[in-house]
């Protein structure tokens, strides 16, 4: 990435974060140059950057100033209050999917998908790669490496790892189908049906579709927007309740966003330690940070092999390829063996593609467009929400992701309002699919991972004008 692109995402982030409000005068050229140590050419180019995506504007004779920013939506929406700890028999899947299969409609505005745009990621280049490379495989190697997986795309994980400070051999590794499929192998690993298993609360509803299956019971702790989980709550449900595994996202939690500090992740390591329970850490956002470095996983205070680490290229490179992967800790031989027995490998050509597209290099700089995309985007969609929603409403500001945690007024019901917005041709994912209990029945997530344009202004100003109807029909 070039230096004003650097300069220019930097001044990004303070917009995000609130440093710089709408309507504060940047730095002159000059100030910039002396302050950041650049050249004159490199602020300007910085500033017509930030300018061309509409975060600031020019004033004739006045300077650079911010045009966008949060200015009147309170942030860190609380979480919904549990009373009690309770085991709970996991019923959600019927409401789930009567939800996303209308997302998938092509005609439908995709504010409730779980999935960034497709249009995000270098189809082109991994097109190119994959045809390159399959072309001089080895025709042995759709058999030699079932089921851990590819060793070439398994050595490129491990470098990544490496990068973080965290010993990781290819050994370590199984790819699998997916995050989910990692996930949904860790869980069989570690439970058998009726088995209890802790989750946050809000959670990422395929964690309760998967204990469904499974026919396990769901504990649901209290989870906050920005610092997450809430670690005394877990104690007492360990205590209580004696569960067989945890599944927890740490960094940027779908669908809250929230990131969890060294000092937090420590703590839950030491505590899952203390009582020795599997930790199924799903960790398939990590990449898609706004911060100056990628955080690090729980993974990385595990000495005991008990953090089982799940994470994918699907929301960050290569969605339709469907290649993640896990590294189980002292669960290895398990998760393997379940590996064998129910898909037996990801897609070879697929593993060797990202492989090879990972030994070209050009992986970084990818991630650093669709962070600064994602980011400009974030900042775009709070703008539009503050402009186009009642008083009232509150949200999460995310470090990192593709996700926005909304709180509408209390006499807003999500599912009402999902399905209006379906009828608008607009999609939303209500609050209640993120719970065991069917909570959250005031909040809705929305994707912000989609290309900013005139139509995604248009669907969240029809949202607000639904949500002003609605409040109009309530007081009525």
């Amino acid at each position: 990435m070039k230096l004003y692109e650097l300069l220019a995402n930097s001044i990004a982030q303070s917009i995000q974060e609130g440093v710089l409000c709408r309507g504060d005068k940047l730095p002159s050229v000059r100030q910039a140059s002396a302050s950041r140590n650049v050249s004159a050419a490199t602020v300007l180019e910085a500033y017509y950057l930030l300018e061309a995506r509409g975060l600031i504007t020019a004033r004739d004779r006045s300077g650079y100033f911010v045009t966008s920013g949060t200015m009147n939506i309170p942030s860190s929406p609380a979480p919904a209050i549990l009373n009690q700890l309770e085991s709970t028999q996991v019923d959600v899947s019927e409401l789930v999917f009567e939800v996303l299969e209308s997302i998938r409609l092509k005609t439908v505005i995709p504010l409730g998908s779980a999935f960034p745009s497709p249009l995000l990621f270098p189809r082109a280049s991994l097109a190119k790669t994959m045809a390159s490379s399959v072309q001089v495989m080895d025709p042995w190697a759709s058999v030699d490496n079932l089921s851990a997986g590819d060793i070439n795309l398994r050595r490129q994980i491990a470098l990544r790892y490496m990068i973080d400070g965290l010993h990781v051999t290819t050994d370590d590794i199984v790819v699998t189908n997916g995050a989910l499929e990692a996930l949904n192998l860790c869980l069989m690993a570690v439970t058998r049906p009726g088995d209890t298993v802790l989750i946050e609360s809000p959670t990422f509803y395929a964690a309760l579709q998967s204990i469904e299956r499974i026919g396990l019971r769901a504990v649901a702790i209290p989870s906050h927007p920005k610092d997450g989980i809430d670690l005394a709550a877990m104690e007492r449900a360990i205590q209580q309740h004696q569960p067989k595994a945890c599944w927890l996202m740490t960094n940027f939690q779908n669908p809250l966003g929230s990131l969890l500090s060294d000092e937090k992740k420590q703590a839950l390591v030491a505590l899952i330690t203390q009582y020795q329970i599997p930790l199924i850490e799903d960790d398939v956002y990590s990449e898609l940070y706004f911060g100056e470095k990628r955080p690090i996983p729980a993974k990385a205070f595990d000495t005991e092999g008990l953090v089982m680490h799940c994470s994918s290229f699907s929301k960050c490179l290569a969605p339709g390829y469907r290649v993640g992967w896990v590294v189980p800790g002292r669960y290895t031989k398990a998760v393997a063996r379940l590996k064998l027995t129910t898909t037996i490998s990801a897609s070879v050509p697929a593993q060797v593609a990202i492989a090879k597209y990972l030994q070209k290099g050009g992986y970084d700089k990818h991630l650093r467009n669709l962070r600064h995309t994602l980011l400009v985007n974030q900042i775009k969609f709070v703008e539009a929400i503050e402009r186009y929603f009642p008083e009232g409403t509150c949200l999460t500001l995310p470090k990192g992701g593709y996700f926005l945690w909304v709180k509408l007024p209390d006499e807003i019901n999500a599912l009402e309002l999902h399905k209006l917005a379906l009828n608008n041709g607009i999609s939303i994912a209500p609050g209640p699919i993120f719970s065991a209990q069917k909570h959250f029945t005031h909040y809705i997530r929305l994707n912000y991972g989609h290309i900013w344009d005139a139509r995604i202004e248009a669907a969240l100003s029809t949202l607000g004008t639904l949500v002003f109807g609605l409040m109009s029909s309530s007081s009525s």
